[in-house]
């Protein structure tokens, strides 16, 4: 009001300046005074009017709007445990992709006008950040859209949509049994889409490796082979698994057998006219392109516009701005300075020769190996169970906050399994109706070491991957999309940095466990130097492996699936070890700056507690909370 503010001290000197000479004054001044009064208050009132609280809203606002998004994707749906558009599978085509682009960016633009950026609180403004970086790193990405290989062994969608019927889709009704049989013709349209989509990149010269081809038809081959595909005297992976959920609800009473049999019949119906034609054209279309794919090509700078994309994946897995020179830099000196500690645990344990000698020692004794039977792969899962309830009750020595979702050790299903592929984590659902899975790859024991599985352990169940997932998703003072934010460098540096966390908390007794935890760190490490090597600098696969085998103990399957990885999957496998070392400088910073206050369980609680987020907003949300603990 009148843009004036006035303290009341400054009323009251105005006041005292006016003097009354008579009664004709006096009124003037007291209409002056009165005017300066309501002037006053006015001021006072807009000085200390309170800023108003935008969490309610905004969190309502970010709410709301990745609802939206998830309506968007019945896949994120079933994966999240819910059963919304259980009938459907997403639309695999571009057109949805800028549908869905062009969404977001209607969604930062509303973000921006509708709330004031300066007056939201500190985690508010986290929140807004993170909704923005997601799209701008999409909108970045579309520019290389079609660089991304459509179909590869590692996590192509014909594997993965047969997987989430399998283990995701739960048939606990009729309808839920009738909603899979209208996803498995989803699914012929959906691999349909992609397939027209590998045609028109394949078109513009970008297709995988040959390698790459071989384990895709392989994988496609297994989902076709059984009954209702063929006169094979076994069940298809699928078939087995609608089979096993009918007579469940049969079991139960649910249904009797003649709506048994019908459900049955369904399933069988669009298998054979969805599932099969679509699968069939794809293996046509593998088997013709493999004949134009490479036998031993270098990284994606060899296509088009490739050496852009590479960069932008760094980008995207690392969120920092590090160059692929940067990178490879880093993990040649991580190498150096992790097999200074192999030296040390070598010593100890009385070998006498050099590191590769030892390294020879572990990769042969048979004392390191299970059986390759099924016993010796019951023990490998009995054992990784026993590390990891051995580490999880010490976890409140160095958490406050603790995962309330339950963790499974499984093996992966026949279908999809590779001898040597690397173990991996599936998330659970935060109302725990499904437990997060630890799993193995154990169809050849001989590339599963014993002193490399607790390692393992601990970085895909507790305290790495199961803890921090679950924890995010268990959050209440959040909005949703933040429980299930995915960044691949915090998510997989965390579960790096467990590893080593665990050993803090009494883990790896065995020294030769404690080098199997070296094995893994230099494992990640030499990913710095070989997928920038592959895709920066001109490395074929056999170059990649020469440097693996020259550097680490790791077994020569693993190392062979694992360069392989990299080739289809630029920059991911990069994530690791620059997330590890930036959690790591962080604590270092914490523990110098904080002295005595420092608490590793609120180190801790900070780090996992908001979620998964880029390292570059995780930094500035740490150094919050230093100055926080400095009062």
């Amino acid at each position: 009001m009148f843009g004036l503010k006035f303290t009341y001290l400054d009323f009251k000197k105005i006041s005292l300046l006016i003097k009354p000479k008579n009664m004709h004054h006096l009124k003037i001044n007291q209409i002056l005074i009165t005017i300066l009064f309501l002037v006053f208050i006015s001021g006072c009132a807009e000085k200390e009017k309170p800023v108003v609280d935008q969490s309610e809203a905004i969190n309502a606002w970010l709410d709301e709007k990745y609802e939206e998004e998830l309506q968007q994707s019945p896949i994120t749906l079933t994966f999240l445990g819910r059963k919304d558009i259980y009938d459907k599978l997403d639309d695999m085509s571009e057109e949805a992709e800028e549908k869905q682009l062009a969404w977001m960016a209607s969604t930062v633009e509303e973000l921006k006008t509708t709330f004031d950026y300066e007056n939201l609180n500190a985690d508010d403004k986290l929140s807004y950040d993170l909704w923005v970086y997601r799209y701008e790193l999409r909108k970045e990405g579309s520019a290389f859209r079609n660089m991304d290989y459509i179909y590869d062994q590692m996590r192509s969608v014909h594997t993965q949509l047969p997987n989430l019927l399998i283990n995701l889709h739960r048939v606990d009704s009729v309808a839920d049994m009738k909603n899979y049989t209208s996803r498995i013709s989803e699914l012929g349209r959906a691999i349909n889409q992609l397939t027209e989509r590998a045609k028109k990149q394949a078109a513009e010269g970008i297709i995988p490796p040959k390698f790459s081809f071989e384990i895709t038809i392989t994988q496609t081959e297994a989902l076709l082979d059984g009954y209702p595909f063929n006169d094979s005297d076994k069940n298809s992976p699928l078939w087995n698994d609608i089979s096993g959920k009918v007579d469940a609800l049969q079991n139960k009473n649910e249904i009797g057998t003649e709506e048994a049999n019908m459900l049955k019949t369904n399933a069988e119906l669009a298998l054979t006219k969805h599932f099969k034609p679509a699968y069939d054209n794809l293996l046509q279309w593998f088997q013709k392109e493999m004949a134009n794919a490479e036998e031993a090509p270098t990284g994606v700078s060899r296509h088009a516009n490739g050496a852009d994309f590479y960069n932008y994946k760094l980008k995207q897995m690392t969120t920092t701005d590090l160059t692929a020179e940067e990178i490879h830099e880093i993990g040649l000196k991580e190498v150096a300075r992790i097999q200074e500690e192999m030296m040390a645990i070598k010593n100890q344990v009385g070998f006498e020769g050099t590191l590769k000698e030892f390294f020879e020692f572990v990769n042969t004794d048979p004392q390191f190996f299970y059986p390759n039977t099924d016993e010796g792969r019951q023990a490998y899962l009995d054992d990784s169970k026993m590390f990891l309830d051995s580490i999880s009750a010490k976890l409140p020595d160095f958490f406050g906050i603790l995962p309330k979702a339950q963790l499974e050790v499984k093996r992966v299903e026949a279908f999809r399994e590779q001898d040597g592929a690397p173990q991996h984590y599936r998330q659970g659902t935060a109302d725990g109706s499904r437990p997060g899975t630890y799993y193995v790859h154990l169809s050849d024991m001989n590339s599963m070491p014993k002193s490399t599985m607790e390692g393992v352990a601990y970085h895909e169940g507790n305290p790495g991957h199961h803890m921090q997932i679950s924890i995010a998703q268990e959050l209440e003072s959040v909005p949703q999309f933040r429980r299930q934010s995915e960044y691949n460098a915090y998510v997989e540096g965390w579960a790096l940095y467990s590893e080593v966390v665990a050993k803090e908390m009494g883990g790896y007794k065995n020294p030769y466990y404690d080098f199997g935890r070296l094995v893994n760190e230099i494992w990640r490490a030499i990913r710095l130097v070989v997928d920038t090597g592959l895709h920066a600098k001109g490395w074929t696969e056999e170059d990649g492996i020469k440097y693996f085998k020259e550097n680490s103990s790791i077994a020569d399957g693993a190392i062979k699936a694992e360069v392989r990885r990299y080739m289809v999957m630029p920059g991911q496998a990069t994530g690791y070890k620059i997330g590890m070392l930036k959690i790591q400088e962080l604590r270092a910073k914490a523990e110098e700056a904080l002295g005595d206050k420092f608490d590793i369980r609120a180190f801790h609680d900070t780090v996992i507690g908001g979620g998964a987020m880029p390292l570059s907003i995780l930094e500035k949300h740490v150094d919050r909370w230093i100055e926080s603990q400095k009062i």
